[in-house]
């Protein structure tokens, strides 16, 4: 299957690093030009270089906004006042005690990991009906379905985050735009790392620590390993392509067979 699309912009939010990186690498390989998101100008600049050095013939532009504030993300529309695939990446985690998080903690989880995606996806959305063609993505996670004891208030965002995605999926009906979910398995990146050696014996070597993590935190997973970020970008590229057409009010599972259930 070769995805092309090229004549497509794409704003990936959140993608300084991790899997956001990893998606804005993917879509600029299919021939997107691809916005790429973090909040701190500087740092932004260094992540765009290394994405143009992993992808030479990639078009990339920076677009630096706080989008866990309405602020950030009216720069954000001014910078980029349309795109024609939305991946709303942004998201922050942590574990914290259930009984130990505060009302500023909840409101700010939902803030970031929810309420970015929807101010995002009103302001983008009528384009795209009008066009006839568009891609909108959220990037949940099991954690939306199986909530992990050790950050609730994370979890929380994320089951949120299928509800808003099947719900503007309905808005979007019948006009050519697709909106989906993408629920990620237990991922390497950076922050998953130090949350790993948070959890588990932090003098052990990586392989072992992270065999140690899945097997007493994430038991069920069938990948029994955390997931490469490109293994997610692939899904994400796919649900962004003209071939997934018909794919749209979904929650689709990349998530290592973590989930124990037929449907989410």
């Amino acid at each position: 299957m070769h995805v092309d699309l090229t004549g497509r912009t794409a704003l990936v939010t959140g993608s300084s690093q991790g899997i956001g990186a990893a998606i804005a690498a993917g879509l600029a390989r299919a021939g997107a030009r691809v916005a790429v998101n973090g909040r701190d100008a500087d740092g932004l600049a260094k992540s765009v270089e290394a994405l143009r050095d992993e992808v030479p013939d990639g078009e990339f532009v920076a677009v630096a906004a706080d989008l866990g504030t309405e602020e950030g993300a009216a720069g954000a529309l001014a910078t980029l006042p349309d795109v024609d695939v939305l991946v709303n990446n942004l998201g922050i985690f942590g574990a914290r005690p259930a009984l130990e998080i505060s009302d500023d903690e909840w409101r700010r989880y939902f803030e970031i990991n929810v309420l970015a995606a929807v101010r995002l996806t009103r302001a983008h959305l009528p384009r795209m009906r009008e066009r006839g063609w568009g891609r909108v993505l959220y990037i949940a996670s099991d954690s939306a379905v199986v909530v992990p004891a050790e950050m609730i208030h994370y979890g929380m965002t994320k089951t949120a985050l299928l509800a808003v995605g099947r719900g503007f999926a309905k808005e979007a009906a019948g006009s050519g735009v697709t909106v989906n979910s993408v629920i990620a398995g237990p991922t390497r990146t950076g922050g998953v790392e130090d949350f790993v050696r948070e959890l588990v014996d932090r003098d052990l070597p990586w392989d072992e620590a992270q065999r140690v993590f899945m097997r007493e935190h994430r038991p069920q997973s069938l990948l029994q390993r955390l997931i490469e970020p490109e293994e997610i970008a692939n899904l994400v590229v796919y649900l962004s392509s003209e071939q997934a057409s018909a794919t749209t009010g979904g929650a689709v599972r990349v998530d290592g067979g973590y989930i124990d259930s037929i449907l989410p």
